[in-house]
């Protein structure tokens, strides 16, 4: 099983929210990621039962042989109210709990959301970093916060995003005349190897391939929940 910290009781308000968040903010380390990475996790969240549920799925993915080694996914209540910029309160504690029934510890962390590239710096994947003490990246589909100038179309191409005078992450392409992605780092990372390494793990589609993986599991499962109220998810 995978160890997690312990790192704060759950809010239940949105003041509550907002001054973990600030707190929080302050103990993310942006620092560059080394070495060869092999085992990638991609982390990803919806919501069942009309939103008072969510379920995470976690993927680790071997980059080497572009294959799925592990995955988990749990069912979690959701606890805490639908508050824009205050998601990660509904959809981490499902994300945790799939990552707690992981036998592999991945070496970086992928999550379809936002880390740094947040108004208080403390995106989902800043605060699953956090808690999982890995480095973590936040590749998300559309933007939050910042600003940002013109993007060449080529894969590989990248331009800073900024808030408040700030680089908070990257517009990244990871496809040439694709929709770029809006990378950032969660925890453990900087913002270049951030985009470094979702480069290294996007193959032939938009998002990388762990986020890719997960989201499908996620997907599959929820259907399955749907068709089979009462099946228990692993």
């Amino acid at each position: 099983m995978m160890k997690l910290a312990r790192l704060h009781a759950w809010p239940r308000t949105a003041t509550a929210g907002v001054q973990l968040q600030h707190r929080l903010a302050m103990r993310v380390v942006l620092q560059p990621v080394t070495g060869r990475t092999r085992l990638m996790a991609g982390a990803d969240a919806a919501f069942c039962d009309n939103g008072a549920s969510a379920l995470g799925g976690v993927v680790v993915w071997d980059r080497l042989t572009q294959t799925v080694v592990e995955q988990s996914t749990a069912r979690v209540a959701c606890r805490f109210p639908y508050i824009p910029g205050l998601l990660t309160f509904r959809e981490l504690p499902a994300l945790l709990a799939a990552f707690r029934k992981l036998r592999m510890t991945p070496e970086v962390v992928f999550a379809d959301a936002h880390g740094l590239a947040h108004p208080r710096r403390m995106g989902l994947a800043c605060m699953l970093g956090l808690w999982l003490n890995v480095p973590t990246v936040g590749c998300a589909k559309s933007l939050l916060c910042g600003e940002h100038g013109t993007l060449g179309r080529r894969r590989g191409s990248a331009v800073p995003l900024v808030h408040k005078g700030e680089q908070v992450g990257a517009v990244l392409r990871t496809q040439s005349g694709v929709k770029p992605v809006y990378v950032s780092p969660g925890h453990l990372c900087d913002c270049e190897s951030a985009c470094r390494l979702t480069l290294a793990a996007t193959s032939k589609y938009r998002v990388p391939d762990p986020i890719r993986q997960a989201h499908q599991l996620v997907t599959r499962t929820k259907a399955l929940l749907v068709e089979r109220p009462r099946h228990t998810i692993s």
